[in-house]
């Protein structure tokens, strides 16, 4: 910023110049077409604090007019003046406002001043027939001014405003009535007082548009504000003016004259805030709108002229006739108003009711509205014998439409889904919208499951047809649930939508876009599911979980050389049940991160105690699985190095076995993960290799040290020689990519002596041993490294 602007807001925001006050606005005017060069966040802070502190100019040249001055045009009236005039063009060339808003400020200034002038000087024009015209005049300009800004802005609740305004109004009118109008009604000529009280009544327009303006929901500014308090200060000049014509009542000049220099200054004070550049403009309604403030407006504006009609008899008959009339009016505008409030409060809990109750994108029933269609069609159904189906429709993969295509395109395809279901399905079938990709279908009108289960073939070839959406066609699948109300057996609508939706698991897990008919099983095996789901979140702080151990096997040397620890869950009374069983329900459910957490510490704790009993070698080593799931558990690492430094054991000693799945499923996130287990020493197996669907591409960018030989390979190694020809390629890539190889569930002699022919040197099985209990392992290593044992294994 260069120095001329500098010295400008420096007296800007001081408010003083070296020679003196009256050349104020001169260092004013440069400093804002400093700015006005300088159109940047700080130009339009000064501009806003200039425009404010123009503000409390104003209203301190009133009350200066007020006090001090003794001539109606004196030093503070023209200072005001200067002051718009100087605002009006800096603001007008800085801000651009509407061409509308700044011809209608400068024409009510300009009328207004002149009326002043003429009024308080003896010119030919002053006679007061032709100022009080003026004045009429210039309430004619606002109610066209506020009423073209009013067009603009009333596109919220319009009806509620303007009603509001016309009551504020119209209390307004009687108070004016009684206190104004009336009382100088036979003081000047019939002219004069007729002009007079078109004046005063078109105040009363002005009131009524301004309150409907600023009751209006669209966003107040600070220029609209100012302009706002401009009118209210012009009002309370008008009314001054209107006292002052009684005969029992007189107002000095100077403060009749006070209001009016204020709404001068305050009119150039909103032409400097950069706001006056979007009063006119359309902008969305407010959040959060004055409705307290409508409302104590409004009562006050009711309140008012009871308490002044109950003080003040009428004078005559026309008194009475005008009260009369003016009151009536105003009851039949809040009765009106209050049957208006009646109405919309209806229609709104109308309308909260049908959103609380149906889907807000595709306007079908939501799950609750569903609920009670299915309670309904269940409690009819003794009537005929027709029984309720419900149908649970679950769209296959649209995770992926969204995650890849976006949500837009995603809400595109399920509106055209439920424009299909309701134009494929009867007239006696309710669809629901219960969930993001979930639709229920109800029938009322079946008689067996298979009209149920044809029912669904018809959701089914309503899905076939190709959507058409703006990245191209797409086909959409569906996995579909049926369950039937049989009679005799009495269900809820919740008994019937599990039902259902049980159904539907099954048909995904039967390989998606297919029926599903419930049955019995199914809910047993849900059951079950459940079951071992919640004790599976108690089970290692009951103890009910121990580690088993198989020995890995050196084949020429004959020493156990490893361990890998398999979980067993001991349920008491339900038995032990094998990790195949609640593996895969720990992995789902994410319970496997703290059960496999607790896993690595216990074996690598008993692998130390092995060790210092002498049980084992100490480079003897531990294999733990892990899942995919813990892998991603950004805590892992941490877990695993804890594990190594409260146990002791060397990290090459611990080998950590994943699946191939680990490799195609978030590869990076899981080889992110490996690599830094492998920075710290620890050792990295494949599991159960040649079963999964991973390249060689991708297996070298693991670090992969060893890898098993899965049993399947195993079984059939010495009678299928294309088993065993896969084996043999499988242990020479691992050769070449200078990793170990274990062979896994080894039964027989036979399969043994091919490994040991194909130059595979580790292995495991129950030839060997099957997995043992911790106290069991100090008798199995002695006596699986007995020479004479290992001679009656590998011997023929």
């Amino acid at each position: 910023m260069d120095t001329g602007i500098r010295l400008s807001m420096f007296w800007v925001f001081r408010g003083s110049a070296p020679e003196g006050d009256a050349v104020v606005p001169f260092y004013w005017f440069q400093a804002a077409l400093s700015l006005y060069r300088n159109q940047g966040l700080m130009a339009r802070k000064a501009y806003a604090f200039s425009s404010w502190l123009c503000a409390l100019g104003a209203l301190s040249l009133g009350v200066g007019h007020g006090l001090f001055s003794s001539h109606p045009f004196g030093l503070f009236t023209w200072l005001a003046i200067s002051l718009f005039a100087v605002s009006f063009v800096v603001g007008s060339a800085a801000h651009r406002p509407a061409m509308s808003v700044a011809t209608f400020a400068a024409l009510t200034i300009g009328v207004l001043v002149a009326a002043r002038y003429f009024e308080s000087h003896d010119t030919t024009f002053g006679t007061p027939v032709r100022v009080e015209s003026a004045f009429l005049g210039l309430q004619l300009i606002l109610i066209v001014w506020i009423a073209g800004g009013l067009r603009e802005r009333m596109s919220h609740d319009t009806r509620n405003v303007a009603v509001d305004g016309l009551i504020v109004a119209l209390g307004s009118w009687v108070l004016v009535w009684v206190v104004l109008v009336q009382p100088s009604l036979n003081v000047d000529s019939a002219l004069m007082t007729t002009i007079r009280a078109a004046t005063v009544g078109a105040s009363v327009v002005v009131i009524f548009l301004f309150v409907t303006y600023f009751f209006s929901a669209a966003p107040q500014s600070s220029a609209s504000n100012l302009f706002g308090l401009a009118i209210v200060f012009e009002l309370v000049g008008i009314v001054l003016r209107a006292v002052d014509a009684r005969t029992d009542v007189q107002i000095a000049i100077a403060t009749i004259d006070a209001p009016f220099v204020i709404a001068v200054g305050l009119t150039g004070a909103a032409f400097l805030h950069p706001s006056i550049r979007r009063l006119t403009a359309s902008q969305p309604a407010r959040l959060s709108p004055p409705l307290m403030t409508r409302l104590t407006i409004t009562t006050a504006s009711l309140i008012a002229p009871i308490i002044v009609l109950a003080l003040i008899d009428p004078s005559d008959l026309t008194d009475r006739t005008v009260r009369t009339i003016s009151v009536s009016v105003l009851a039949v505008v809040v009765m009106a108003r209050v049957i208006q409030s009646v109405r919309s409060n209806a229609e709104t809990q109308s309308q909260l009711v049908r959103n609380a109750l149906t889907d807000s994108l595709t306007g079908l029933p939501n799950r609750v509205l569903m609920i009670d269609h299915i309670e309904n069609a269940i409690e009819n159904s003794w009537r005929t014998a027709k029984q309720p189906s419900v149908l649970f429709v679950d769209i296959d993969r649209f995770k992926n439409i969204n995650d890849s295509l976006g949500h837009s395109v995603g809400d595109h395809v399920l509106t055209e889904l439920s424009t299909r279901l309701l134009s494929a399905l009867p007239a006696t079938s309710t669809v629901a919208r219960i969930a993001g990709d979930e639709f229920v279908v109800l029938d009322t009108n079946t008689e067996s499951p298979t009209q149920s289960v044809l029912l669904a073939e018809a959701v089914l070839d309503a899905m076939r047809k190709p959507i058409t959406t703006p990245d191209g066609d797409m086909f959409v699948t569906a996995s579909i649930g049926v369950a039937y109300a049989p009679k005799g057996i009495r269900l809820t609508a919740e008994d019937l939508m599990r039902h259902a939706d049980t159904a539907m698991y099954r048909a995904k897990n039967a390989g998606r876009n297919c029926i599903a008919l419930f049955d019995d099983s199914m809910l047993e095996t849900v059951s079950k599911r459940l079951d071992v789901e919640t004790a599976l979140y108690r089970a290692l702080e009951r103890n009910e979980l121990h580690l088993v151990h198989q020995p890995i096997c050196d084949l020429d040397l004959g020493l156990v050389v490893g361990f890998e620890a398999l979980m067993r869950w001991d349920r008491g009374d339900h038995g032990v049940m094998s990790p195949a069983d609640f593996i895969p329900i720990a992995e789902e459910t994410g319970t496997i991160v703290p059960l496999g957490s607790w896993a690595i510490n216990d074996a690598l704790m008993q692998l130390r105690s092995w060790i210092e009993t002498s049980v084992c070698s100490p480079n003897t080593t531990m294999s733990v699985n892990v899942s995919p799931r813990q892998l991603n558990d950004p805590d892992f690492v941490n877990v695993v190095s804890n594990a190594l430094q409260v146990s002791g054991i060397p990290a090459p000693q611990l080998w950590l076995e994943v699946t191939e799945s680990v490799m195609i499923t978030e590869p990076e996130q899981a080889l992110a993960s490996l690599r830094r287990l492998h920075s710290l020493g620890v050792r990295i197996a494949i599991d159960d290799f040649g079963t999964g669907y991973s390249s060689l591409s991708l297996l070298q960018r693991f670090p992969v040290e060893c890898i098993k030989i899965d049993r399947s390979f195993v079984n059939d190694i010495v009678t299928d020689v294309a088993s065993r020809n896969l084996v043999k390629t499988i242990i020479a890539m691992a050769s070449t990519m200078g990793a170990d190889i274990v062979a896994e569930g080894i039964e027989n002699k036979e399969q043994l002596a091919v490994l040991s022919s194909l130059q595979c040197r580790r292995a495991q099985g129950y030839l060997i041993s099957k997995p043992v209990r911790v106290h069991e392992i100090p008798e199995l290593v002695e006596r699986l490294q007995d020479p004479a044992m290992w001679r009656l294994l590998t011997s023929d």
